[in-house]
């Protein structure tokens, strides 16, 4: 996004009006309830140092005004040893794959493949997938310019699949993606998200980090989005894209079954600075041919500084909430009055503690703070979910703050979140972008992995002296959707119940793929069940605890294997 000038600075008395009063763009929602853990857990304070040099990993996304967005990575096992290997992009720099050998209790290792992976210049952004139904992950490489499909050969090698699969990477500036499933497509729906039509850049507004006064408000910007689907239910190649009109400058883009109905919806967070009216959010429904969500539907118009999607049930009534970033107040939405009226969202970051509108560190806490990647996870094992926040100034702009570190927001009993970034050691004062919450040693501890412009990125181990319980879980079932994409993962002891949506896309131009996490706190005897994509549920099983499960469909029988490897 630019540096918001003039018109930017009209809105922020309102926009801090609205922080306060809970009112910008949403209306306010009560908190929610915690996790009913275990009460005699006492939950470990995080502790994370960053290892990226000692571990291997230096890496860099830079490059000019263009690379002022994107910066994002994809965290998944491409040579089958069950840890997350982690492809980063580079902007203006080469993108790099570095190879994850780490073993647990000897520290992080990564060795770079130069000679093995897409090292593509242009990339803003990946996200793994497996397209083929080969067991072996693929790779979305988001670029300026022509957008690419790489085949995951195996042992952490690739090759270019645009041509086999008739795939159109266009020639846009591409900043989000997502796929699905629909049906029993042997192949997955993809949609990618652009961004600023280049080619009127010079006549939009002067530089970035200049004050843009003389901003040509009157041009249309922003880029049509596109849908990809394939050409057939049994086809091995994609149809022409589908133009998803109008576009609003997308910067995150995530199909979620918000209503539970079993239809995943394409949600589309957007940067309001280019977008003219009536620019907003989006949300397009996609059976049979795609249509926007209307206010006759449910649907309430939201203008924000769009920049990440992050969900997960955070209320614990069975729906996904969404934490969409945002330059200043931060929304949590959540539905207002049920999945029946339809996509009525309301605003619940200010009673749950999520708004973090300006830096809680730092020498710049009186100006704006600018949030990119968004990710919910259980980082202490308490089996309350907490919420990552990727931070940092766009380039140079003044009104934003410098000095803007990563927030660590850790859930507490009675639902709200409490920052805890700067004492655990997240809290770093660069241009952070794209981000990965993984557990990169199968230590069961998620660790988090950041890119940064202008900076190394950020290996940051998990090192907290005292952790909960903890399961995780891989799906795998026949057909093309392999990984079970647009499955709910349900974990149950005594009286609590977590759920996972399993979808691919959200956060800033950065995917993962992998283990699903889930902290147990004090519980040590779990139950497991899934709802699959095609909506049938699975009973609930034995699943313990501080293990790996995955759980495998075959027709209406589910069976469990345990380890990492998958062995019983």
């Amino acid at each position: 996004m630019a540096a918001p000038s003039a018109r930017l600075r009209r809105f922020l008395f309102i926009v801090f009006a609205g922080v306060f009063a809970g009112v910008f763009a949403y209306s306010l929602a009560p908190v929610a309830r915690a996790a009913a853990t275990d009460l005699n857990f006492t939950p470990a304070q995080p502790r994370f140092e960053n290892v990226a040099l000692e571990a291997g990993v230096e890496h860099v996304y830079g490059g000019s005004w263009e690379h002022f967005t994107g910066g994002g990575m994809a965290a998944f096992d491409c040579d089958g040893d069950s840890d997350p290997d982690l492809f980063f992009a580079g902007g203006g720099n080469p993108a790099q794959l570095f190879r994850n050998d780490s073993r647990r209790g000897e520290g992080l290792s990564f060795t770079r493949l130069s000679d093995a992976a897409p090292s593509d210049r242009a990339v803003t952004g990946a996200y793994p997938l497996d397209f083929d139904a080969d067991g072996k992950m693929d790779l979305a490489v988001l670029r300026i310019g022509e957008n690419r499909l790489y085949r995951g050969l195996g042992n952490c090698r690739f090759e270019a699949a645009d041509e086999q699969l008739r795939f159109n990477g266009g020639n846009e500036w591409t900043t989000a993606f997502s796929a699905t499933w629909e049906g029993d497509n042997r192949m997955p729906t993809m949609a990618f998200g652009n961004y600023v039509d280049r080619a009127v850049w010079d006549a939009i507004h002067t530089a970035f980090g200049t004050d843009n006064q003389n901003r040509n408000s009157s041009l249309n910007t922003c880029l049509d989005n596109y849908l990809v689907r394939p050409a057939g239910a049994t086809a091995d190649r994609f149809a022409a894209p589908i133009a998803l009109t109008p576009g609003f400058c997308a910067l995150s883009i995530l199909f979620s079954d918000w209503d539970r109905s079993g239809k995943r919806d394409l949600r589309i967070s957007n940067d309001q600075y280019y977008y003219l009216p009536p620019g907003e959010e989006q949300l397009w429904h996609l059976a049979g041919e795609p249509a926007l969500y209307s206010p006759e539907d449910g649907w309430q118009s939201v203008n924000i500084w769009g920049m990440g999607i992050a969900t997960h049930d955070v209320t614990g009534d069975g729906y996904p909430e969404y934490f969409l970033t945002n330059m200043m107040a931060n929304k949590l939405a959540t539905l207002g009055n049920g999945a029946a009226a339809g996509p009525r969202f309301v605003n619940m970051a200010g009673s749950a503690g999520v708004v973090a509108p300006r830096p809680y560190a730092g020498s710049d806490q009186d100006k704006v703070s600018t949030a990119w990647h968004a990710q919910f996870a259980d980082l202490n094992n308490d089996g309350l979910v907490d919420l990552f926040i990727a931070k940092g100034n766009v380039d140079e702009m003044e009104e934003g703050a410098i000095e803007d570190p990563n927030n660590l927001l850790l859930r507490q009993q009675d639902g709200s979140f409490q920052e805890v970034g700067l004492r655990a050691g997240v809290g770093n004062m660069d241009r952070s972008r794209g981000a990965a919450l993984v557990d990169l040693d199968l230590d069961g501890r998620l660790d988090i992995v950041v890119v940064n412009r202008r900076a190394n990125a950020e290996i940051l181990h998990n090192q907290s002296d005292e952790s909960g319980h903890w399961l995780q879980v891989a799906l795998h079932q026949g057909g093309g959707n392999v990984n079970a994409i647009g499955a709910w993962i349900e974990v149950r002891a005594e009286d609590e119940i977590w759920r996972q949506e399993v979808v691919i896309g959200g956060g800033h131009a950065s995917g993962q793929s992998g283990w699903h996490h889930f902290g147990l706190g004090g519980e040590d005897d779990a139950e497991i069940r899934v709802q699959w994509p095609d909506g049938m549920w699975s009973a609930w099983q034995p699943a313990g605890s501080d293990r790996f499960i995955t759980l495998t469909r075959d027709g209406y029988t589910v069976s469990a294997t345990f380890g990492p490897g998958g062995a019983s």
